[in-house]
């Protein structure tokens, strides 16, 4: 069953990459931006600031393909599943990031961890909860890459 959504953003991220290739993915923890959320969403802020940590859903509107299979920036060979890999160019375009609340000034958040070239649209932001936290995990493919990497 093939049905159109239709999404509306939220907001637009403010971020000091300007293109796509100049995202690291380990490096990107560290950098700060922030996320300009629109006047008629602003009262949806409401309490957001008691929280320390925050997703964020946003659309790759940079990409404008779809990759099945991908070669991923860490391990390029083997090619991996789209959906085992964070890969932009998946069938909806569709991003999530975690990312560290530092504050907010009215209708902007400032922000952590940020992934995003500038002005890549948000589509909605939810809060990071105890209930998220996983201790028992399984990276997959990525255990043997990190495993090499020590």
């Amino acid at each position: 069953m093939k049905k159109s959504i239709k999404l509306t953003p939220i907001g637009v991220i403010h971020s000091p990459y300007t293109e796509p290739a100049d995202i690291h993915p380990l490096r990107s923890r560290f950098i700060k931006g922030s996320i300009e959320i629109f006047p008629e969403y602003a009262k949806g802020l409401k309490d957001i600031d008691g929280f320390s940590h925050i997703y964020v859903l946003w659309h790759f509107h940079l990409s404008e393909k779809v990759d099945l299979l991908t070669s991923p920036l860490m391990e390029p060979k083997p090619k991996r599943g789209t959906f085992a890999t964070r890969t932009p160019h998946r069938p909806n375009h569709i991003g999530l990031t975690v990312v560290r609340l530092l504050k907010r000034e009215r209708s902007i958040l400032h922000i952590k961890g940020v992934d995003m070239v500038e002005g890549t649209p948000v589509l909605d932001l939810k809060p990071y909860t105890r209930r998220d936290r996983r201790s028992h995990i399984r990276l997959g493919w990525l255990d043997e890459v990190e495993r090499r990497e020590r």
